[in-house]
This record gives C-alpha cells, sequence and structure tokens, in this order.
C-alpha cells in the first residue's frame, strides 16, 4: 500500500480524534464518516479490533506504512525499557517528525517533503531521508538557501509556543537541537502503545 493522500478530515473522523492537529471540519463533523455514519449502530468492536485501530491511528499519526512501522518495533522491542514507550521514542526521534515539532513544517507530511527536498540538515550536512533517526546533541538546520522559503517562513512565524522539553529552538540560526530521548509523559499524542505490543505479540 502506499503512502495514503486522501482527505485528512476523513481519517481523524474515523478515529474520532484530530490526529493531524486542529481541525474545522471535524469540529462540525464529529461523527465516522458515511452516509451512515450518524445513524449507524456500530457492533462491539473486538479485542484484535481495538488493537489493530489503536496501530492504524499510530502509523496516519506518524505518517509511516505498515513494514516501516513493524521494522521499528521489532527494533523497540529488541532495545532496553518498556517496548510501548520506546517505540514512541524511535517515532519522535525521526527528522521528518522533528522537524515538525520544532515548528518548521506545519504537519509531518510537509516536514518529509522539506526533508526530501534537501531543504534541511544534520550537523552541517543535507539528509534527504524523512525516516532518519537523531540522536541526542543532535543539530537541525535550515539549508542557508532555503531560509527564505515561504513555507519555513510562515510556518515559523505562526507556530505554536509549546515548549517540548527535549528540544531546542534558535531563531537567530534558525536551528534546533534534540536534547535527549522524549519521556513518554512528555509526548502528547493519544496513543495507547500497549495495545500495540499485544497485537503483535500475538
Amino acid at each position: 500500500m502506499a503512502r495514503y493522500t486522501g482527505p485528512r478530515t476523513r481519517i481523524a473522523r474515523k478515529f474520532g480524534e484530530p490526529i493531524y492537529g486542529p481541525d474545522k471540519h471535524l469540529e462540525r463533523r464529529n461523527f465516522p464518516p458515511g452516509q451512515h455514519g450518524v445513524t449507524k449502530k456500530r457492533k462491539k468492536t473486538s479485542e484484535y479490533g481495538i488493537q489493530l485501530r489503536e496501530k492504524q491511528k499510530a502509523k496516519y499519526t506518524y505518517g509511516v506504512l505498515e513494514r516501516q512501522f513493524r521494522n521499528t518495533f521489532e527494533k523497540a522491542s529488541r532495545s532496553k525499557g518498556v517496548t510501548g514507550a520506546v517505540l514512541l521514542q524511535l517515532l519522535e526521534s525521526r527528522l521528518d517528525n522533528v522537524v515538525y515539532r520544532l515548528g518548521v513544517a506545519p504537519t509531518r507530511a510537509s516536514a518529509r517533503q522539506l526533508v526530501s527536498h534537501r531543504h534541511l540538515t544534520v550537523n552541517g550536512k543535507v539528509v534527504n531521508v524523512p525516516s532518519y533517526q537523531l540522536k541526542p546533541g543532535d543539530i537541525i538546520g535550515v539549508r542557508e538557501k532555503s531560509k527564505s522559503l515561504e513555507t519555513i517562513v510562515d510556518s515559523l512565524t505562526t507556530r505554536q509556543s509549546s515548549k517540548l522539553p527535549w528540544l531546542e529552538w534558535d531563531d537567530t540560526q534558525m536551528a534546533g537541537k534534540f536534547m535527549t530521548m522524549p519521556e513518554r509523559t512528555d509526548i502528547p499524542e493519544n496513543i495507547k502503545e500497549q495495545l500495540i505490543v499485544e497485537l503483535y505479540s500475538k
């Protein structure tokens, strides 16, 4: 399956929460998509269905495909620590996600595009791999010739000031620092990672 490029509100309505960020359409139509979305009586979801739904929500939230997600989970399961928390840490430390978290791009999809188009650097070197795993101490910067790019300037101008403890941003240098791996309590995503662990453990 290729990466999902369809209507994002439809996916947000499916999960009943704004997984792609604030969504005025979701606020007006906060019921499942489809012509029977409001009235249809839904059957009770099975345990497997609940677990699968949580995995799908995580995949859509971070914009990761099935094989990538599975590989990330296997890497997390081999690491020290709680598998579910490590999984989210690995997803959060992807370059495209950190670019989004720093406010350089308004969405993860646009952050992925900026990385792919070689607008960003890691420790002074251009990196065009969105899934690049950052390590504590890495510096993420905007290339000199890309600093006037309208998308980046607009995003930095309108970005929210909510400061995440594992990231640091320098406006004068237009660069951010990945300080440390985030603690689970600091990750704002509403994902029940234990359900994903249970799904893959079957």
